[in-house]
């Protein structure tokens, strides 16, 4: 049933419940008190434009007021002058103004600083309509927010022809079935928000090759096919409650048999058709009465006059309202049209004002008006439905996801008129991609191109659903030559029309079509080239026999962290205010200069921003790339996981003692510690060795200030320890005393051992090995040791200033002593990065060991380490993770799941990750500066602070 029908009977599903009696009450009264001119004024619907000048709005007033106009729509403009305008119209007349407006894709359809939601050929890519509906609902809640009651939408046309001019995008697709669950969807989702809907253009505008508001289209189809098709989507919807009809300027000669008779002037389609046969009882508007569709061979007023007694009830954008005012009154005072007739259509309008509640008008409010347009909710609803629109359309030898970055030489070539600069800069947060022009002088060889994989993005103008698409046809001939000698990903960032011009796509070996060229489209598409999120759009329309509709190959993300909007991932809006709030209070109390706050879920990151400077001099500020010294971070995310692909690989085990992986050690007091016992911290080890201390004294014995082969460990600038001294730390650590009594403590002697058994077995450095065999192809570009050799040193935040050993500000070289003294790599410290490159790996923990299509371990050999095997013994610690405390006081917010895992590091560094809730948090600072005396962050527990908004900002799922 309709949503709105003159007896006021409502479906079951109707926007707004109210007292039916209060209605009828309302609209009899105001029926009853309106002059004959008054209520001929409530049919017209006049358009508004409020970029004009004051004057001329000054003169709309006057004109809306003399000729008591029903409403208006509203075109070109600012969302502030518009709320003005509709205050003051709505203050100045008898009977408040139907406010209307053509927001298809949300506001920005029309006015200026508004959202731009994805056209509905993006929706219509979408499997599930539950996005849609999502869309749906957010455009309804700017209109009204905004003070608009109806929005001219959803488009019900079903675009068969690729060479329609002015529907394209603007519809779902070509098959009804699409039409009808996508238009239903965004109409629900509009309901949902109190705003009125109107399927258009009846009886359907979608195989045309003509505009309508240029000249009056041609239906040529029969009476069957017309049924079958296109009037199939309006009678579901106005089945499902559409709140109106608009009625096309279209030539049907199969429905209408007076030749070049437009539709909206015809009894037969509007009276008969539309409200008799599919018993449609709510509002039916016309489509703009001043397009040539209508207008021409129709003179100003008569043509209004025609349409309204076809049957329409508001009469949308006349050319002239006062000569139809006095058409339809002479009409009804002749007789012609009945008074039954008029208030037929002016009670409908009377109803339809006061479902949107126009009994009781509240001025809009226009204070933080265009920043409530413009909230990041729009943005995560936009990525939702760009993700799951996008679509494969061919991917051969499955060139995607691309998962092995190690080997592969990536080159990005960028087509079509707009900027691509989102694509290129999410590409290569992956892999290190190059970007090469169309003018390029390597294009013009033969083709064959120095590089594994070439991806072509084609981006057109984001404007609007008209912008040109079309490929150029140097375009055309640079894809056919690249794509004979190369491996060649296409990403269409424009209609997929636009691949018809393409002679052939053979050669191409995967396809992407993205709709859009938004900086979220953009963005998306690259994380999904890489694996990062999922695909699952399917194609809306046939690009020939190549890619009929349906097309589209699922993929699933391979692992890699992704970036999405908190609102996505079950997060409330506190989390962002309060960790903002919780960062810079930190920096304003000098707990640390500066710091890196990341947060990710479900294998996408929410939260990455960056605070502060490197140091308190304020001279350079904290950005994403970035690196800090991770301290004992090192520890699970180098020295544990070469450990757990060891013991998978049997060459060790849990229960192995230190005498058999360190022979050496077998006349030691640690000979029979084992693996488990000393990477629990229940081994009765000492915490830590100061072996700097010994050389304080006699400082020119152990250090030169030039490097030498007896001198050769550099551990500051100009400071150079003696090459043997290494072996002197190795022995004080084997013969340290044991503590007396068996408990739980914290220890980084168990790296010492564990740096040189594995850099045994793999005859080469602990960094090499973690460089090769884990951050290399995870694609991890931003952990490594020896800072100072791959990065700018303005890249590098530093440490403390270190009066005591070396006199100067540590910086690009480990912070920790003892690591230093191995020459910068031991395996409890010596690692730098990025918090972005952290979570990555923290990722590669929580996939169970697996990365962009590659077994690092097994999910058994995960579970193995990450338990609590001493919880008993009140130790808490799993094997080399940290784990959540057992009582009271411990590493975490005590909010966490006890399957839970991380590590803490003394610069001021933390990270954590929970299974359960597929969280992963990372925070970086380096709070021991100006020296190790500030421990403000550790004393304030800000680190853990901040978890626990993370999970106090969980919304509870019912």
């Amino acid at each position: 049933m309709a949503f709105f029908s003159f007896n006021c009977v409502l479906s079951q599903n109707s926007l707004f419940a109210d007292d039916v009696k209060s209605q009828s009450e309302w609209v009899d009264s105001i029926y009853s008190s309106l002059s004959l001119e008054e209520k001929i004024g409530q049919l017209f619907m006049i358009d508004v434009f409020t970029n004009k000048s004051d004057a001329e709005l000054e003169k709309l007033e006057k004109f809306i007021k003399s000729n008591h106009i029903g409403g208006v729509i509203f075109s070109k403009g600012s969302p502030y002058k518009q709320a003005k305008f509709t205050n003051k119209i709505q203050k100045e007349n008898k009977i408040p103004l139907l406010i209307g407006m053509d927001a298809e894709w949300g506001l920005s359809m029309r006015l200026d600083s508004t959202y731009a939601f994805p056209w509905n050929m993006t929706l219509g890519a979408i499997q599930d309509t539950a996005i849609v509906r999502k869309v749906g609902r957010q455009i309804g809640k700017h209109n009204r927010r905004l003070g608009v009651h109806i929005n001219f939408a959803p488009v019900a046309d079903i675009n068969t022809n690729p060479n329609n001019p002015i529907i394209g995008n603007r519809s779902f697709g070509e098959s009804k079935e699409i039409v009808i669950s996508h238009s239903v969807a965004l109409m629900k989702g509009m309901h949902e928000a109190g705003i009125l809907t109107s399927a258009k253009h009846f009886p359907g505008h979608g195989d045309t090759e003509q505009d309508s508001h240029k000249t009056l289209p041609t239906i040529n189809f029969s009476e069957e096919r017309i049924r079958e098709i296109e009037l199939e989507p309006f009678r579901v919807l106005i089945q499902e409650g559409v709140s109106s009809i608009m009625v096309a300027h279209l030539n049907v000669p199969s429905l209408e048999n007076r030749p070049n008779f437009p539709s909206s002037l015809s009894p037969k389609i509007v009276s008969k058709l539309l409200k008799d046969e599919l018993n449609f009882k709510g509002l039916v508007i016309t489509d703009a009465l001043n397009m040539k569709g209508a207008s021409d061979n129709n003179t100003p007023g008569e043509v209004d006059l025609r349409a309204f007694k076809a049957g329409s009830d508001i009469l949308l954008i006349s050319e002239s309202v006062p000569k139809a005012i006095q058409l339809i009154k002479k009409a009804i005072e002749s007789g012609e049209i009945t008074e039954k007739r008029l208030a037929s259509s002016v009670k409908k309008i009377l109803y339809a004002k006061y479902k949107v509640g126009l009994n009781e008008f509240n001025p809009i409010e226009t204070s933080n008006l265009t920043k409530e347009l413009n909230s990041e909710e729009n943005d995560a609803i936009y990525q939702s439905a760009i993700e799951n629109g996008i679509t494969l359309l061919k991917n051969d030898l499955g060139l995607l996801p691309v998962n092995d970055v190690e080997h592969q030489k990536i080159a990005y070539l960028k087509l079509g008129e707009a900027s691509g600069e989102q694509f290129f800069e999410t590409l290569k947060s992956y892999a290190p991609v190059q970007k090469i022009g169309h003018d390029d002088p390597i294009l013009e060889t033969d083709g064959k191109l120095n590089y594994d994989h070439i991806i072509i993005g084609y981006h057109k103008s984001n404007a609007n659903p008209w912008t040109n698409y079309k490929f150029t046809p140097f375009e055309i001939k640079l894809i056919e030559k690249i794509s004979q000698h190369n491996k060649v990903t296409l990403v269409n960032f424009s209609r997929p029309y636009s691949l018809l011009d393409l002679q052939s796509t053979i050669n191409i070996d995967a396809i992407l079509q993205a709709y859009q060229n938004s900086d979220i489209a953009q963005s998306v598409a690259a994380q999904q080239v890489f694996g990062a999120l999922n695909i699952n759009g399917k194609l809306p329309v046939s690009i020939t026999s190549a890619f009929p509709i349906g097309t589209g190959y699922k993929l699933k993300s391979n692992g890699r962290l992704a970036t999405d909007f908190y609102q996505n991932l079950g997060f409330d809006a506190s989390l962002e205010r309060k960790i903002d709030s919780i960062a810079n209070y930190a920096l304003e109390e000098e707990m640390t200069p500066g710091m890196q706050i990341l947060i990710a879920r479900k294998g996408k990151v929410i939260y990455d921003k960056n605070f502060g400077y490197h140091t308190y001099d304020k001279d350079i500020k904290v950005e994403s790339d970035h690196v800090y010294d991770l301290a004992s971070l090192t520890k699970i995310l180098t020295t544990l996981p070469i450990l757990m692909t060891l013991e998978e690989a049997k060459k060790m085990t849990l229960d192995s003692k230190l005498h058999e992986l360190l022979p050496e050690l077998a006349a030691s007091n640690k000979a029979n510690i084992s693996v488990l016992e000393m990477l629990s911290h229940y081994a009765r080890l000492k915490s830590w060795i100061p072996f700097y201390k010994e050389t304080l004294e006699n400082k020119t014995d152990y250090y030169a200030t030039e490097s030498s082969k007896e001198f050769s460990i550099k551990v500051a600038n100009n400071m150079y320890l003696r090459t043997d001294y290494t072996d002197s730390i190795y022995k004080s650590i084997i013969e340290s005393d044991l503590r007396d009594t068996l408990e739980y403590k914290y220890s980084d002697l168990p790296y010492y051992f564990l740096k040189e058994y594995i850099e045994e077995q793999a005859q080469t450095s602990l960094d090499t090995i973690a460089q090769n065999y884990f951050y290399k192809p995870m694609g991890l570009n931003n952990l490594k040791f020896f800072p100072l050799n791959h990065y700018d040193k303005n890249k590098i935040v530093p440490t403390e200033f270190d009066v005591e050993w070396r006199n100067e500000l540590v910086h690009g070289t480990v912070h920790d002593q003892g690591a230093a003294m191995l020459g910068g790599v031991a395996g409890h410290a010596g690692l730098f990065g990025n918090a972005r490159d952290v979570a990555s790996f923290m990722q590669l923990y929580l996939n169970n060991g697996n990365f962009a299509g590659k077994n690092y371990f097994s999910p058994e050999t995960m579970s193995k380490f990450n338990t609590c095997y001493y919880c008993e013994q009140e130790v808490r610690r799993g094997v080399g993770f940290d784990k959540p405390q057992l009582e009271d006081i411990g590493p975490t917010c005590g909010c966490v799941s006890m399957s839970s895992f991380g590590h803490s590091g003394f610069t001021g560094t933390y990270t954590w990750a929970d299974p359960e809730e597929e969280i992963i948090y990372v925070f970086l600072s380096n709070r021991i500066h100006p020296n190790v005396s500030n421990d403000k962050l550790i004393k304030q527990d800000i680190r853990t602070k901040i978890q626990l908004i993370i999970y106090e900002s969980l919304i509870k799922e019912d």
